[in-house]
């Protein structure tokens, strides 16, 4: 039996604003954000961002933190997406509880890991993500009742391509049904395929590993995308790329300071 995804959805609400915006083919733009503060949130969620990842794999939030976190973005009409550690059933329910708008899930290699991500965010009969919290229908701006009908066409579930694994089982996996976006993570695939970061970005297995990524998302129909490193390279990946995360919190901090301590030292 199939089931509408968040690429099929007729549901609307305002409130999701990463959904609409890929829906739109306006091409939203995400970013990254590893410190723990809700005032970092809040302030990152000002900048004018469309959605903002916060990175509970390499970054410093606990599991409290993620639920302030995305209280705090959801509330200033941003879409927050939270990255897990792994694709493990507890993992991913503790993180759609908080309320996030998606999950984004690291390393993915084979179509059979895929498809965990996919059952375990979804509620029955569909899957087997367990429904008992109070949270998520805060940051969507509607009722628990119209959350369970909607939740499972409205979140977007992103899962990682990154390793040669993933990369050789790329087909099968964006084949998996409930599969919405494909992210491309560029420094991992870069160690995978090269065996250093960061790439130049024109090694030709470099190269063939993203057109192969990107060729067939396309081809079994799910939005990709990608972290870009300036804004001048988001606006060439968004040619390609139906959205792109813009940097990270810790690298936009340390970038200007570097910058203006380079001029008042000049």
């Amino acid at each position: 039996m199939s089931y509408p995804t968040a690429l099929t959805t007729q549901v609307s609400n305002p409130r999701l604003r990463l959904l609409n915006g890929l829906k739109a083919g306006s091409k939203p733009v995400m970013t990254f954000m590893g410190l723990s503060s809700a005032r970092t949130a809040q302030v990152v969620a000002l900048s004018g961002v469309d959605s903002i990842i916060l990175d509970c794999e390499h970054g410093n939030i606990s599991d409290d933190q993620m639920h302030n976190g995305v209280l705090a973005i959801a509330s200033l009409g941003v879409s927050p997406i939270i990255r897990i550690r792994a694709p493990l059933p507890d993992l991913i329910k503790r993180a759609l509880d908080t309320g996030a708008h998606g999950i984004m899930v690291p390393q993915i290699n084979t179509a059979e890991e895929a498809e965990t991500v996919v059952n375990y965010s979804k509620f029955p009969p569909q899957g087997l993500r367990g429904q008992g919290s109070f949270f998520p229908a805060i940051a969507h701006g509607i009722t628990t009742p119209e959350y369970m009908k909607t939740a499972d066409q409205t979140l977007v579930t992103c899962i990682q391509i990154e390793t040669r694994a993933g990369l050789e089982n790329v087909d099968a996996i964006c084949a998996v049904p409930g599969v919405d976006l494909i992210f491309i993570g560029p420094n991992d695939l870069a160690q995978s395929v090269l065996g250093y970061v960061p790439a130049r970005g024109d090694e030709p297995e470099f190269v063939a590993a993203l057109d192969k990524i990107v060729a067939a998302a396309k081809k079994h129909g799910k939005w990709v995308a990608r972290l870009s490193n300036s804004g001048e390279l988001a606006k060439q990946h968004l040619e390609i790329y139906d959205t792109v995360a813009l940097g990270a919190d810790m690298k936009a901090i340390t970038m200007w300071y570097q910058q203006e301590l380079a001029v008042v030292r000049s």
